[in-house]
């Protein structure tokens, strides 16, 4: 009972002490919060273009002053969205990443303009971004994606000066390339009778034929694209897909699965990688719709990179060889945070 009446009486001093501020009471570290009003990390970032002003929709996730990374999407044309499972990855590591939806995409502006699906647009685009969210050189890690790879390249080739890291996700840095090898390597890998029935549909124009995502689902994008069980693909994935922006898709990109017919056709800077030195990173995985030896190769053009390969992954590597990507991104952002590039 004495330990008892002990215990009670020291918390009432501790309690009564004037020093001791209420549990109530904001951390005077959290002053800032109450400055302005606060969205979940939502910033609505207003660009310049030649077709006038138009919003573009990010939301930033975690704090992390020396660590900011910002998502380039694929498509072109998807969202941010099949990047969400990166929260089940990074924040631990205490990492910053910023969810960003570039124009004709998702939460942004849509100006249904094909004129505005330009990849140096974009890449204007992406530098007024950076300036609105206050990166630079001692935080700003660009990680594109797919279509977002190209335009990470040819950001980092104009702009990289203001770059601490770059991360080129699944994404070869020459279409005339890629097209070679999904015709060489990927094509030949279909059942002859099935790649002459998809070659019929390509040859006639006749996309919007059920029949082409019907042989191209289990043939090509459970096999090149997310090697997941189709039923059990994830529903990030799924949901971005749902969303694709056609109109860009098909004017960067071009309507075949097969290499890109959009006015990407002739992009390739393999002979400008060398002139990149900010600390790269490049992702590939086996089974791709890109090469994965191409993409090591990338890794020794640079200046100073990394190669990660991913023996399980496809396209979707970040899904379907998650054990792989993501302990490999994560210490290429610590190694470069600790100064080892």
């Amino acid at each position: 009972m004495r330990k008892i009446l002990i215990v009670l009486s020291a918390a009432c001093l501790f309690s009564c002490n004037p020093e001791n501020k209420p549990a109530s009471t904001p951390a005077a570290s959290n002053e800032d919060l109450y400055k302005e009003v606060q969205t979940g990390g939502v910033k609505v970032v207003s660009i310049e273009t030649p077709k006038g002003k138009f919003n573009i929709w990010t939301k930033r996730m975690g704090r992390n002053p020396r660590i900011k990374i910002l998502l380039l999407n694929g498509g072109p044309g998807a969202t941010h969205e099949y990047f969400e499972c990166f929260e089940s990855f990074l924040p631990q590591e205490g990492f910053e990443f910023i969810y960003y939806d570039q124009l004709g995409c998702g939460l942004s502006d849509n100006p249904k303009d094909t004129s505005m699906w330009d990849l140096s647009r974009f890449v204007e685009e992406v530098e007024q971004v950076r300036v609105a969210l206050k990166l630079d050189k001692d935080n700003f890690y660009l990680l594109g994606h797919s279509w977002g790879g190209i335009l990470a390249m040819q950001y980092a080739l104009k702009y990289q000066d203001h770059l601490k890291g770059l991360i080129i996700s699944n994404m070869m840095c020459s279409c005339p390339a890629y097209g070679k090898y999904a015709q060489e390597v990927l094509a030949p890998q279909f059942d002859p009778k099935v790649l002459d029935t998809i070659r019929q549909i390509e040859k006639k124009g006749d996309f919007g034929n059920p029949k082409y995502m019907e042989l191209l689902m289990p043939h090509f994008y459970n096999k090149h694209i997310c090697r997941l069980p189709m039923d059990q693909w994830p529903e990030p994935f799924n949901r971005a897909m749902g969303k694709m922006n056609n109109s860009l898709y098909v004017t960067m990109q071009g309507p075949s699965e097969f290499g890109i017919a959009g006015n990407l056709i002739n992009w390739d800077v393999s002979k400008e990688l060398p002139k990149i030195k900010t600390p790269t990173l490049t992702i590939g995985g086996q089974f791709d719709t890109m090469d994965p030896e191409h993409m090591k190769w990338m890794s020794t053009q640079v200046q100073k990179g990394r190669y990660l390969y991913c023996p399980n992954g496809s396209h979707m590597a970040m899904y379907d060889d998650q054990k792989n990507y993501f302990p490999g991104l994560i210490q290429f952002i610590k190694d470069v945070d600790e100064g080892k590039f």
